[in-house]
């Protein structure tokens, strides 16, 4: 190490720097995605229209996926972080000049979630394999469990102070303080040191034939990899449903509640509540002994939470599925994380982690097209008409307008846990880590 970085704040010193400057941004940021889905609400009032705003963040972001993978691994991982934060700071601030300039659209929001895609590619991975060079194994669920409040912590007070700074500074002012907390988040990085990690045999092995066979070894050594499969597929199904189901949230709690944003945003604050818990339980807990037992319980949990979510009963049943669902997410994410960074060698994350995020959210782009579609072509009409699945589970989901979204939350919920309980049945995913190495075991490669 240079004594210009050996000056830098590094190890979990440094983490932490990073862990802040990406606490505040993200909270800005939900913030903005927040007045923004009342914007898109008020502009259609389609839950097809809301849901081709994921449609439009996640395919390029798969499309990219494998080639910012190999990028993380070749170059500077503080650079490629930074090159996130950039780009969705960009896409950002083009939203708040046509805002400003009084001529923003619905379908605008389309073309910044395409922006944002390319460039949050580059976000997971880099963060992810930054972190195993940065603190050691043993704290790497802790370490996770801090970054699912990244996630979780902000929604705590974004809806509400969304709601409140709404009326003062309308949706112009929450983006411009969105894109001021990109500049804050820019320059934790830019003061801590992240070390590049130390060369392997296998990732020695990985850099040859050029830049598409390096894209593709990611998915070669996952696939080479029955347990690392195996827990991808969990996520794959989970994702699929979960996905199907949660398109149809935001625009079912808006129309049971007559469009009330108060209504929206206190579900989602109890929900955050719940992930922030979650998330420092696991901080100081550390999470199962065996970890695949926080992701497969969990998966089972979050289906349950969802399936509460379609039930009747209003506000207070919505905030009962909302904390559920959010409160086990942490487990889930942070005991698979675990397990990742534990098996894969770090000089090769960037491209595995890259292929392994595109397995498990490979259908993302086409379920909210499901979801949308399900809610505004089938079961809505059926709910209103008092026909259908919706009329055959009204005693479950109420009925009248919001209970065919109401519905497939419900039946989502249920398939979602469903997976989680498969889990246990397939000896490759159940065993995974007694059935796979831990990286530091294996020799590393020779030095040059």
């Amino acid at each position: 190490m240079d004594q210009k970085n050996s000056q830098r704040p590094s190890g979990m010193f440094g983490f932490t720097i990073v862990w802040i400057g990406q606490i505040v941004s993200v909270l800005a940021s939900s913030m903005s995605q927040f007045a923004l889905t009342i914007f898109m609400f008020d502009e259609t009032g389609s839950a097809l229209a809301m849901g081709m705003m994921q449609v439009f963040f996640i395919t390029p972001f798969l499309l990219i996926s494998p080639l910012a993978g190999v990028w993380v691994d070749r170059y500077n991982r503080k650079l490629m972080m930074m090159v996130s934060d950039v780009g969705a700071g960009i896409a950002t601030l083009g939203i708040l000049a046509l805002q400003a300039a009084g001529v923003l659209e619905y379908w605008h929001l389309y073309g910044a979630s395409i922006v944002y895609g390319l460039t949050m590619a580059f976000q997971w991975p880099a963060y992810s394999a930054a972190i195993s060079t940065m603190v050691p194994k043993e704290q790497l669920v802790r370490v996770n469990g801090m970054m699912s409040l990244i996630e979780a912590g902000p929604q705590v007070i974004a809806p509400i102070l969304a709601g409140a700074l709404l009326p003062l500074i309308q949706l112009t002012g929450i983006l411009l303080i969105d894109v001021v907390t990109f500049l804050f988040a820019i320059g934790a990085l830019v003061v801590v040191h992240i070390p590049q990690p130390p060369r392997t045999e296998e990732g020695v092995k990985s850099q040859s034939g050029g830049l598409w066979n390096e894209a593709a070894y990611g998915f070669k050594y996952i696939f080479a990899r029955p347990s690392l499969l195996g827990l991808q597929m969990v996520f794959f199904f989970g994702n699929l449903f979960s996905g199907i189901g949660f398109t149809v949230l935001a625009p079912m709690i808006l129309t049971r509640s007559g469009g009330d944003s108060l209504a929206f945003g206190t579900v989602q604050s109890a929900a955050a509540i719940a992930g922030v818990i979650g998330g420092i339980a696991m901080s100081a807990w550390g999470g199962f002994k065996r970890r695949v037992n926080g992701v497969l319980l969990g998966w089972l949990i979050s289906g349950i939470g969802m399936a509460i979510l379609g039930f009747s009963g209003g506000l207070t049943v919505w905030i009962i599925g909302g904390v559920i669902t959010a409160g086990i997410i942490p487990l889930v994410n942070g005991s698979n994380q675990a397990i990742w960074q534990a098996k894969v060698a770090p000089d090769i994350q960037g491209r595995v982690f890259s292929a392994r995020r595109l397995i498990a959210w490979l259908t993302n782009p086409i379920s909210p097209l499901i979801g949308g579609a399900l809610a505004d072509y089938a079961l809505e009409p059926a709910a209103i008409a008092g026909t259908g699945l919706p009329h055959a589970l009204s005693w479950l989901v109420g009925s009248g307008p919001g209970s065919g979204m109401g519905t497939l939350l419900v039946l989502c919920g249920l398939i979602s846990a469903l997976v989680g309980v498969a889990g246990y049945f397939v000896v490759h995913i159940r065993n995974a880590e007694t059935i796979l190495p831990d990286h530091d075991t294996l020799a590393r490669a020779e030095p040059a």
